[in-house]
């Protein structure tokens, strides 16, 4: 079980997870607030091996997703980023499998974007713009997707089953 993840086999838990997020307001919350805040997504996110996670997916009506990938140095890179937007994005597309926390023993081929431009504010409230390709690239896009309540199965044309159990 995934824990306090939502998932779409709950229809409660779906309707949360299809509607579109509300801006972060910093002025709400203390640094305390915020930095626990993105200790929590981090943690869900690695208990559940994910890559990537938005609010919405543990019940948050707020926009800000974490995600965490390889990087070049064989270590990980860590992102937090609230009220991401996509500022560009690149016309290479290209087709890949994707899979999602909130739709367990599912995956689908989606097309994305290879390259894209995100803006929005870090941690502190100060604004980022991150420049994405590749796997980061379609991280960022499937977790600005979350947020805005849309889902991966709703840009396939085709869902299958995991092979792999979820645990």
């Amino acid at each position: 079980m995934l824990g306090e993840i939502l998932t779409i086999d709950d229809k409660k838990e779906e309707k949360i997870l299809r509607k579109k997020t509300a801006e972060f307001d910093f002025k709400k919350f203390s640094k305390k607030e915020i930095q626990a805040l993105i200790v929590r997504m981090k943690r869900v996110m690695r208990a559940a091996n994910g890559i990537g996670l938005s609010a919405n997916q543990i019940g948050l009506d707020l926009k800000v997703f974490v995600a965490e990938i390889p990087d070049a140095e064989r270590g990980t890179k860590f992102y937090s980023v609230f009220n991401p937007v996509i500022e560009k994005l690149g016309e290479e597309k290209a087709p890949f499998e994707e899979g999602c926390l909130s739709i367990p023993g599912k995956y689908g081929e989606v097309e994305r974007a290879e390259k894209i431009a995100i803006k929005g504010f870090d941690k502190y409230g100060k604004p980022v713009k991150i420049k994405a390709w590749g796997l980061l690239a379609r991280v960022f896009q499937h977790e600005i997707d979350h947020l805005n309540g849309k889902l991966f199965i709703d840009r396939t044309k085709k869902v299958f089953a995991s092979e792999r159990s979820e645990s």
